[in-house]
């Protein structure tokens, strides 16, 4: 039997219930919560009622999920702090959330993610092309163009020694 010939509707219940083990699986942002609800042709008073709910039982929690977003992605995929903020801000995360999820990225560990990605980019003896497309490359990756420039003033690189 064909999965598209009919539409199993959810009752309140389990759709709490199947909403509540997508929060508890990985930290979700208020708009990922309320498409899952409206896939799962959730809508109106009940789709308000389960979002409250999980806020409630503390499933849903913006403010945490700006916080693991922003550690995970700067972690893990080497973010800066634009592409990391404009992400946030397509998941219509609120401004209050991205400030919070922000302060989770230590500003040493920024420094040094940023300066061993342009070691991996630049080698021993780059040109001055060779600088300008590591830039663009961090640059790319959501870092502030100033920063990345005086970082790279500041290695010590072999052709300026």
């Amino acid at each position: 039997m064909s999965m598209a010939k009919y539409t199993k509707y959810l009752s309140y219940d389990e759709a709490l219930k199947k909403l509540q083990h997508y929060c508890a699986y990985q930290d979700r942002c208020h708009s990922e919560v309320r498409t899952k609800l409206i896939n799962l042709k959730i809508y109106g008073d009940d789709l308000e009622r389960i979002i409250t709910d999980l806020i409630a039982d503390n499933f849903l929690n913006e403010e945490r999920f700006a916080q693991s977003y922003a550690r995970g992605k700067h972690r893990i995929k080497k973010w800066g702090r634009y592409k990391i903020t404009s992400h946030l801000k397509m998941k219509r995360v609120s401004a209050y959330c991205i400030k919070k999820g922000m302060q989770e990225i230590d500003e040493e560990e920024y420094l040094e993610t940023l300066t061993n990605l342009l070691k991996k980019r630049l080698g021993d003896n780059p040109s001055f092309e060779d600088k300008g497309k590591a830039a663009k490359h961090v640059i790319n990756k959501g870092y502030e163009s100033s920063l990345v420039w005086e970082v790279i003033k500041t290695m010590k690189l072999r052709s300026e020694s």
